[in-house]
């Protein structure tokens, strides 16, 4: 096909440009080391410098024809599974789902799936090289046209295994976060009720009044939720727009509500790679939005975070902390990802420069203040890894290594050769920051075929109500759960 041949054209010319390269008349020229497989760090070094607290950033490298490198989505062969790391043990929870790529889990053990997918963009990469990268992603498992609803999973019988499945809700525009703000007493703050047209919903048992939010692409939406609710039929609010239109580049929406349940965070990503459709394009992008769940009112809380998606409270210091998909088209070994705390009113960069004060010089005119102001992340989680999935680890009843910390679902890349993520890792924390010299440690393995097909990719990450790990995948279609090996049920 027309797409495949302008792939063949486009490896030959990276040939080309390697052989003049060898000539001393390269276009660019960089020295990168020779990696392992999967971009998995080994023990004390890596290919990929760009993991830890402490990375170390190669120089930048600039080809002609960018790396692509789409891992082709393959079902899971019958009586396979993903491989979990020593200690652990893995099997799915629920199977046949749709595209699911972020959970919730509700204070009564049920689980919330968003069944998902982009959104109609119509200005999104248009021309050949918008096509090419539509059929690649396609290829790649992203191509499914968007079930938009919300599905809720029993595990009734306690057997680690889903045996009812009811859609909450349905009809939605690619929802993604969601959050459940609950009001127990009459005496509550009156920003956990006031100011809705939609009533909250009692439960009966307790008591408990919840309101359940949902993040769609371009709309933070309420609804009235029991904890006995198999579905809502009750219309929901919208509290207040989220920023989206034709181009929605990146389109997922994370969403996290305060402890106290007054606000809400919403991620929003960039319009672009690095604001080459110009900063009008990117207005209240690139951001972390604070929302009042009373009015709606919102403000940007923190900037220059090209693409947020996971939102976590760190549970000893009750800080916000997110994981950042970084900028493409500088290396295979540059920028890498990165889990950070996330700051009231701080920049963290992006579009001017990344990892702090590393100036990308894509992006003219220069803005010396910004880069003077850019926040260095706290930990970096390799390159094109597609870091999405977080959640901390307290709680959890996986073996004491995981006791403190966080788990990170990389959904894996398409544009580094070897490539990377593909996988659930464990960052371990010391008190309220990641380890000093602390690597991460993978957790589930074996997304990808040894011919480098894509079974399947990980997306959010959650605990369940006994403290094991559950685990989105998109594209194989399942949601899988981690338990220890010692006492797995």
């Amino acid at each position: 096909m027309w797409f495949r041949w302008i792939f063949e054209w486009a490896a030959l010319a990276r040939q080309r440009v390697a052989m003049l390269a060898a000539m001393g008349l390269a276009l660019s020229v960089s020295a990168a080391a020779a990696g392992g497989p999967s971009g998995t760090p080994p023990a004390g070094a890596s290919a990929d410098p760009g993991y830890g607290p402490s990375p170390r950033l190669p120089a930048p490298e600039k080809h002609f024809i960018p790396t692509v490198l789409v891992a082709p989505a393959r079902p899971w062969p019958a009586g396979t599974s993903p491989v979990a790391a020593n200690g652990l043990a893995v099997k799915a929870f629920a199977t046949g789902l749709v595209h699911p790529r972020w959970l919730l889990v509700l204070p009564q053990g049920d689980v919330l799936v968003a069944e998902t997918n982009a959104p109609p963009k119509p200005d999104d990469n248009p021309g050949i090289k918008g096509m090419v990268m539509k059929a690649k992603m396609k290829e790649a498992g992203a191509g499914t046209p968007s079930p938009n609803r919300i599905t809720l999973l029993r595990d009734t019988d306690g057997d680690g295994v889903a045996d009812v499945r009811s859609v909450l809700l349905e009809n939605l525009q690619s929802p993604f976060g969601m959050a459940l703000v609950p009001v127990v007493a009459a005496d509550q703050p009156a920003s956990a009720s006031a100011s809705s047209s939609t009533p909250a919903a009692g439960d009966p048992a307790t008591g408990a009044t919840y309101q359940l939010y949902v993040a769609c692409t371009d709309a933070v939406w309420r609804f009235p939720y029991r904890s006995s609710d198999l579905r809502i039929t009750a219309p929901g609010e919208r509290l207040t727009d989220l920023p989206a239109g034709p181009i929605n580049h990146h389109w997922t929406k994370g969403l996290i509500a305060s402890r106290d349940g007054r606000l809400l965070y919403a991620t929003v990503g960039s319009n672009s790679n690095v604001a080459e459709r110009g900063l009008e394009a990117e207005q209240g992008r690139a951001a972390i939005w604070e929302i009042d769940v009373a009015s709606g009112r919102k403000r940007i809380f923190a900037s220059g975070l090209r693409n947020a998606n996971g939102l976590a409270w760190e549970p000893g210091s009750g800080v916000l902390w997110t994981v950042v998909n970084e900028r493409d088209e500088l290396g295979d070994n540059l920028v890498p990802d990165y889990l950070t705390s996330v700051r009231d009113s701080a920049f963290y960069g992006w579009p001017w420069s990344y990892y702090g004060r590393h100036v990308d010089d894509r992006v003219q005119p220069t803005r010396t203040d910004m880069v003077e102001r850019a926040v260095v992340p706290d930990y970096a989680l390799g390159s094109h890894t597609a870091s999405l999935g977080l959640t901390f680890s307290d709680g959890t009843t996986l073996p004491a290594r995981f006791a403190h910390g966080a788990f990170i679902g990389q959904h894996g890349s398409w544009n580094r050769e070897p490539r990377s993520g593909y996988k659930v890792v464990f960052v371990p924390f010391d008190g309220a920051l990641p380890a000093r010299g602390a690597m991460p440690e993978d957790v589930l393995t074996g997304f990808l075929s040894p011919r480098g097909e894509a079974y399947g990719r990980p997306v959010g990450v959650v605990l369940d109500r006994s403290g094991a790990l559950l685990v989105a995948d998109d594209v194989g279609n399942t949601i899988w759960r981690v338990s220890n090996a010692t006492v797995a049920r």
